[in-house]
């Protein structure tokens, strides 16, 4: 069975931040690839600065074209909005039944993990792979940090923020070490974020 972890997000755009974490993952563990899942809407999150589907899916593709077990994936494009993991997962395991799918999320996604659309369905019948993040000490450790079906990997902590690099792009800072120099091309020139 061929092992894929899905790595969702809007990559707003995507950053080298993602690019570290994707690739210390698949070399750390047992996954044949990892996808990264562009999401059209994150329920949680605000669509004003969100640039097109197609265009963020572009940056994807062209920032993953040097990374073989690295894949670009718009399966959420044909999917209703917002988009809910839960429902896609339900759909990758429909089209792709020889598959097995493991989740890819941050120790801080992990906190707010309760809120989600069927969650108690989602970790009982996934893997969930969790990587630290630095966030506030006053928040507690996740109940869910227990569970079987989840492990939390010693990946390297990066703290990069597409906000952040939006709002550096909009004040016309300089942001090419953060960017993947393919990305950073595809911005570089146009009106994105500006």
């Amino acid at each position: 069975m061929k092992k894929i972890g899905l790595f969702f997000g809007s990559f707003n755009p995507i950053h080298i931040g993602h690019l570290i974490l994707a690739n210390y993952i698949i070399e750390n563990t047992d996954m044949d690839e990892l996808w990264f899942v562009v999401s059209p809407q994150n329920p949680f999150k605000d669509k004003k600065s969100l640039l097109k589907d197609h265009n963020r899916l572009d940056m994807v593709q062209h920032a993953l074209k040097n990374y073989p077990k690295l894949r670009a994936s718009n399966v959420e494009f044909s999917l209703p909005v917002p988009s809910y993991t839960i429902d896609t997962l339900t759909y990758l395991h429909e089209k792709h039944p020889d598959y097995s799918f493991s989740l890819i999320m941050g120790e801080d996604n992990l906190n707010g993990l309760s809120k989600w659309k069927n969650a108690d369905t989602l970790i009982k019948n996934h893997h969930i792979i969790v990587y630290p993040r630095v966030f506030d000490e006053a928040k507690k450790e996740s109940e869910y940090l227990q569970h079987e079906n989840i492990s939390l990997i010693k990946a390297p902590i990066i703290e990069l923020s597409a906000t952040e690099i939006r709002n550096m792009i909009k004040e016309g800072k300089n942001v090419r070490p953060m960017l993947p120099p393919e990305v950073f091309d595809y911005l570089d020139g146009s009106n994105f974020y500006k």
